[in-house]
């Protein structure tokens, strides 16, 4: 068996059961422990999993996200070809929301040569990257700014989206799971969501591989409410089938 297979192998028996030793993971594998424990520690590097003493286990709860700067880093590759492909769903002429967030960031800097087309978000980020963009109408909800990653939220920003109809609304997460759909972890950005989400004609939620299978405390909205996830191709293959068997469209890239 090839590394990698191996891996993905070991990957989706800790998620089928939740924790594993390494003696259990070598005995199924057939394979020397200190290999495992290398498998574990490569698996944990890529986000897949948390070691543990004696095994591994997958931690699919999320609790908070790191700082901007941080976020805006990780998974720059994924977050660049999410951006480009979320960009190829806006027509000239479309009213679009963008979350705030570093994935949607990248859309913001993927649309820039587009025509005719309005863009709404609570992201000063979002605002300055397209303040060049003199062909994109640009609407700033306004709110309170969360100094940290230059958001805008509270009551101001959710009275703005009540007001507004969209053709899409792109939304980024920390957590989208196949059963639980879009959760988060702070109450106080839930309603923003909500509101881009009641706005939009069509919901396309865009995140990277390692937030799929994850599940927050605070539900934004079921998965029936999402019409699109873009996320990666690095996706393991047991994430995959699982989003495959909803009804959201799914595209891998």
């Amino acid at each position: 068996m090839l590394i990698l297979d191996r891996q993905n192998k070991v990957l989706q028996y800790v998620k089928k059961h939740r924790v594993a030793t390494v003696a259990t993971l070598a005995k199924h594998f057939d394979v020397h422990e200190a290999t495992i424990r290398r498998d574990l520690s490569l698996l944990e590097k890529r986000g897949k999993l948390k070691r543990t003493h004696g095994g591994g286990m997958v931690e699919d709860e999320v609790h908070s996200e790191p700082p901007f700067g941080e976020r805006e880093s990780a998974q720059f590759a994924e977050k660049q070809r999410i951006g480009k492909k979320a960009a190829s769903f806006v027509e000239s002429g479309d009213n679009i929301i963008l979350d705030s967030g570093s994935t949607t960031l990248h859309i913001a800097r993927a649309i820039k040569d587009k025509e005719g087309i309005t863009v709404i978000t609570n992201d000063v980020n979002i605002a300055a990257e397209l303040r060049f963009s003199e062909n994109i109408k640009v609407i700033v909800t306004g709110g309170v700014l969360f100094h940290e990653s230059y958001m805008l939220n509270g009551m101001i920003t959710d009275d703005v989206l009540k007001k507004v109809h969209v053709n899409i609304a792109f939304i980024a997460t920390p957590a989208f799971h196949h059963q639980f759909g879009l959760t988060h972890f702070d109450e106080q950005l839930v309603p923003a969501k909500r509101g881009m989400i009641k706005a939009g004609k069509r919901v396309i939620v865009v995140t990277d591989h390692t937030k799929i299978d994850r599940v927050s405390l605070h539900q934004v909205a079921p998965i029936s409410e999402i019409d699109t996830i873009i996320t990666t191709d690095e996706l393991d293959e047991t994430s995959k089938e699982s989003l495959k068997n909803t009804d959201v469209d799914v595209c891998f890239i």
